[in-house]
């Protein structure tokens, strides 16, 4: 081999050795950075003339296990959406209240029989009808204020689907936008290792909101598909609407057109928890909440509501019919045409209320009583106790067959969200498990220092040998010159 071959070998090499410690340090400096895909540096054999030329950079690879990768970003969009049902069900669980816990929704139940229990016991006493008109209020407002809590609920639904939606458009303009120049800088030669690290985290932000397969394009571009089917990105990046809303009350729903549902392109698109176009992510969890789950736990609070207003007309026999009984609907009495969202407007009757117009002694002797009776008789107040606990046969609400007291029915109704809520744990930690195991299988094919560090030893000694070959033949020619 000729010194000038020599030479073209030995400064390929260097050049090569200097382009892997670049590629090298790279690894190590993103070794923590999150979405970054390894560089490996693509050599090849040079041919001039038929015979070795040296080495040749072929380009810069980006390594990434992408059946892992796409089991992660599902195992993502479970974990987002099983934390939000997780989420939802301790909130509503701790708005109700644990049984014997001051405020709790059984404990007011209990205080108010215990009220009637002791005024029944004394009836001449005013004190014991004042503790009784303070339960019941008590047990009024805490109907009231569970069902604050599931509107509430709705309503931060409602404002967190806008935002996830925000962030969804967002991220999918951002990878349709990657995808164009990605396609450039390939065209043009130039290593997408960068763009690539930027779209593969605009993706993973996507499969949180809404589970998505990625399918490879040419020119490097990629699309975006859906669990459900729906197209999100194949060129240019798919719009979603949303409108959202800003006070939320228990009688409006999606099916009445009173809350914005999602649009896709302009078309309607469903979302349901697992279900749907956009389901299976945290969009579809939220969905679920505002449309299904919080309805359905006022309704059940509702069939508690009617259910204790009902046995209060039933038992106060001085009522006319139509009249309406010791609770009230905001003053009337129960509807059964109305009785979505009776509990958020449950109110003692005014007439036992003395603040109101109304007088104590109504308790004792009935709320359409045209006077005061012996302020000894305990029956009429002995049958307001006893209408608690009196087993009825609830008239609405999705509860199991089967009668059952105040305090029983608040129970199941209080255990019916317990046992959801610990069911969302359940799925929630599996789905954590399953996140971090696939996480780190992730983590396996990414950047290791040790590896680095040990392939930086070999380019170093792989400088070091072309540059004594540079050297050599360096030599050589100084003896040349002299000769």
């Amino acid at each position: 081999m000729s010194i000038s071959g020599s030479l073209s070998n030995a400064f390929s090499g260097l050049t090569a050795a200097a382009r892997g410690a670049e590629v090298v340090s790279q690894n190590l400096a993103n070794v923590s950075t999150e979405g970054y895909g390894r560089r490996e540096l693509m050599l090849s054999t040079r041919h001039l003339g038929g015979t070795g030329g040296g080495v040749r950079i072929d380009g810069v690879a980006r390594n990434v296990d992408t059946a892992v990768l796409g089991e992660r970003r599902l195992a993502d969009a479970t974990g987002a959406r099983t934390q939000s049902l997780a989420s939802y069900f301790t909130r509503v669980e701790a708005a109700v209240g644990a049984p014997g816990e001051p405020g709790a929704l059984g404990t007011r139940i209990a205080e108010f029989e215990s009220a009637l229990v002791a005024a029944a016991s004394r009836p001449d006493t005013a004190p014991r009808l004042e503790a009784v008109l303070g339960a019941a209020n008590a047990l009024a407002e805490t109907l009231g204020s569970i069902t604050g809590a599931i509107q509430k609920e709705r309503m931060d639904a409602d404002a967190a689907i806008a935002t996830e939606v925000g962030r969804l458009n967002a991220a999918l303009g951002r990878i349709s936008e990657l995808n164009h120049n990605i396609r450039v800088e390939q065209a043009s030669g130039r290593d997408p290792s960068g763009l690539l690290d930027e779209r593969q985290r605009q993706v993973d932000t996507v499969s949180a909101i809404v589970p998505v397969r990625e399918v490879a394009r040419e020119g490097g571009q990629i699309a975006l598909f859906t669990t459900g089917g729906a197209v999100l990105v194949d060129g240019l990046a798919a719009e979603i609407g949303f409108t959202p809303t800003a006070t939320i009350t228990a009688d409006m729903t999606l099916g009445s057109g009173a809350l914005s549902g999602l649009t896709l392109r302009g078309l309607p698109a469903t979302a349901g928890a697992t279900t749907g176009m956009l389901g299976g992510g945290s969009l579809g969890a939220l969905m679920t909440i505002r449309d299904e789950l919080a309805p359905a736990a006022q309704s059940r609070l509702d069939a508690v509501a009617r259910d204790l207003m009902e046995r209060y007309e039933a038992a106060d026999t001085t009522l006319t019919a139509g009249a309406p009984g010791l609770f009230t609907d905001r003053g009337a009495a129960f509807s059964a045409t109305d009785e979505t969202g009776v509990a958020g407007r449950l109110l003692v009757n005014a007439a036992v209320d003395p603040a109101r117009g109304g007088a104590l002694w109504r308790l004792r002797d009935g709320i359409g009583a045209a006077a005061p009776g012996p302020v000894g008789q305990a029956a009429g107040l002995q049958a307001l106790a006893d209408a608690l606990t009196l087993p009825r046969t609830p008239a609405s609400g999705d509860f199991a067959g089967g009668a059952r007291t105040v305090q029983g029915l608040s129970g199941e109704f209080l255990s019916g969200i317990g046992t959801a809520r610990q069911r969302a744990e359940g799925d929630l930690a599996y789905a954590t498990t399953r996140r971090e195991s696939l996480k780190a299988a992730e983590l396996a094919t990414g950047v290791d220092s040790d590896q680095e560090l040990q392939q930086l030893l070999v380019i170093e000694k792989a400088y070091a040998a072309n540059a004594r070959v540079v050297a050599a033949a360096e030599a050589m020619l100084d003896r040349l010159m002299e000769i």
